[in-house]
């Protein structure tokens, strides 16, 4: 069980069989009465949010989820074929289920995937990976100016917006969990 007090942005918790992700979470003391805690959950199944509002030290349920290591092969149209490091059984995850999270995906890379009821629902991935530039907009000299980004395309597939000085064929880092641009590797 876990308490309101254990809130923090990316927790998992279970309310009515359904498992949930804390998005965003503010405990509000009114004037008179108990505290309350206001939340947006996102729903892990189906990706909905929902706003909740819980008593102070009110008591959830902590989701059955399992972490296992699993490896990503490829993609097979929109699914996403993943491989059980232990008993190399290939599961396909239909796209729609990670969400942009499969965006970051490279073929044969090994990732930690969160299960829930025998189906991967999430992915433990690293903060920061390394993606080789593969289509943007030529630099021209003197675009080192300010902040100004365009968008380029990596080797995934996924486009994100990056400062005027990259070009293509350039390797860069990039946040997973914002999707930014870091710095050149």
């Amino acid at each position: 069980m876990l308490s309101t007090t254990d809130f923090r942005r990316g927790l998992k918790i279970e309310l009515e069989g359904v498992p949930y992700e804390i998005v965003e979470f503010q405990h509000y003391k009114p004037g008179k009465g108990g505290a309350i805690v206001r939340t947006k959950l996102k729903n892990v199944l189906n990706g909905r949010v929902v706003e909740r509002t819980f008593r102070s030290g009110e008591k959830v349920d902590k989701p059955d989820l399992v972490a296992q290591d699993m490896q990503f092969l490829y993609h097979e149209g929109t699914d996403l074929v993943f491989m059980d490091m232990s008993s190399y059984e290939q599961v396909h995850v239909p796209g729609d289920t990670l969400a942009e999270k499969g965006g970051y995906l490279l073929d044969g890379m090994e990732i930690q995937a969160l299960l829930y009821n025998g189906q991967i629902i999430d992915l433990n991935l690293p903060a920061s990976l390394v993606y080789e530039v593969v289509a943007t907009e030529p630099g021209v000299q003197g675009d080192r100016v300010g902040n100004a980004t365009k968008p380029a395309t990596l080797n995934t597939g996924l486009t994100v917006q990056v400062p005027l000085f990259v070009n293509e064929g350039e390797q860069i880092k990039v946040d997973t969990r914002t999707g930014a641009y870091i710095s050149r590797a």
